[in-house]
């Protein structure tokens, strides 16, 4: 479905749950998260339903969020339910890695077409301080490492840059988009949630990751690496993967945005920044047909607001964090 600025809506990001098993700094507060109830959660039938309205009014690509989305009890029959939508081209999976490795096979059995891995560090120090965990890196590594042996392509890895966190590790990142077909994606820190971690001048932009990078790889402007989001690739000249800028701050993106997103709770969102929200949840419970439910969708569509306004802050009004809303 075209919305009123032209771009073309075929996208949705689904999150599950959210919980996690991690509590990153800059995703969840320090004193923990009031999860919803469970009753106030969507039942794996009732997401199945919802994106199947949605791929009624041209939604063509599914992304399985959180939260932690493999925390969610029998999260692969929704993959297979989605997967089975014939309308329905991609099913996706984004993950922090740490369950990945149990599920794997019964995840890509059941439809999952591709994976993403979030992991800001490579060193066991920096990883326990940003996800106030006791987790390994080499826990995410080796479920990097199963994705590329089961054919998840691509495979890609979201770095969250943070200036004086781990911006010295740009270059240890590059270089696993080197030596395997990996896609490094570089992310500006953004102020989603409006947590106390965030600060502005924990920011690096764009340009200047790029700038070091090149100091030891030669970068060109690469294809699109097949999938749903904003990302500017580049092939690293000699290596197998590439790598990629997703900077929401420095360079808006917002003319090319194809998505909408669902969290666990039944709320629709156009817009990650934005906080206006469509009760899709009180609708379906409230016995709407599939006709009512579609109609929601075509209006959340239509008051998709333009652009974002991210680089003045999250905003008092905007209640959500990112756990909640899906990544």
């Amino acid at each position: 479905m075209i919305d009123g600025f032209g771009r073309n809506i075929n996208y949705l990001r689904v999150s599950v749950t959210d919980r996690c098993n991690l509590r990153c700094r800059y995703c969840m507060p320090e004193d923990g998260v009031s999860h919803i109830q469970h009753t106030d959660v969507l039942r794996l039938e009732e997401l199945a339903l919802l994106i199947r309205v949605a791929a009624s009014i041209g939604i063509k690509k599914v992304r399985i969020t959180g939260g932690e989305p493999l925390v969610r009890k029998n999260v692969t029959k929704l993959v297979r339910d989605v997967g089975a939508i014939k309308s329905i081209d991609d099913v996706a999976l984004t993950t922090n890695g740490i369950l990945f490795q149990e599920l794997a096979e019964q995840l890509k059995d059941a439809g999952l077409k591709r994976v993403n891995f979030s992991l800001d560090t490579l060193r066991d120090d920096r990883f326990r301080y940003i996800t106030r965990s006791e987790a390994s890196v080499s826990a995410v590594r080796k479920a990097i490492d199963l994705a590329l042996k089961l054919g998840l392509n691509p495979v890609k890895l979201n770095v969250v840059v943070i200036r004086g966190f781990n911006d010295d590790e740009l270059l240890d990142f590059a270089h696993l988009a080197w030596a395997y077909p990996l896609h490094v994606r570089f992310i500006e820190f953004m102020p989603v949630g409006d947590l106390l971690f965030w600060e502005r001048q924990r920011l690096v932009s764009m340009a200047e990751m790029k700038e070091l990078l090149e100091q030891r790889y030669e970068m060109i402007p690469g294809k699109r690496v097949y999938g749903n989001g904003p990302a500017r690739y580049y092939s690293l000249v000699g290596g197998e993967g590439s790598i990629g800028f997703i900077n929401p701050i420095s360079n808006h993106f917002c003319g090319e945005c194809n998505r909408l997103r669902l969290t666990c709770g039944g709320m629709l969102r156009a817009c990650l920044y934005d906080s206006h929200e469509s009760d899709l949840k009180a609708a379906l419970r409230s016995g709407a047909d599939e006709d009512a439910l579609r109609q929601i969708f075509i209006d959340t569509i239509n008051a998709k607001p333009e652009k974002h306004k991210m680089e003045t802050g999250w905003g008092s009004e905007n209640r959500r964090r990112m756990y909640q809303i899906g990544g």
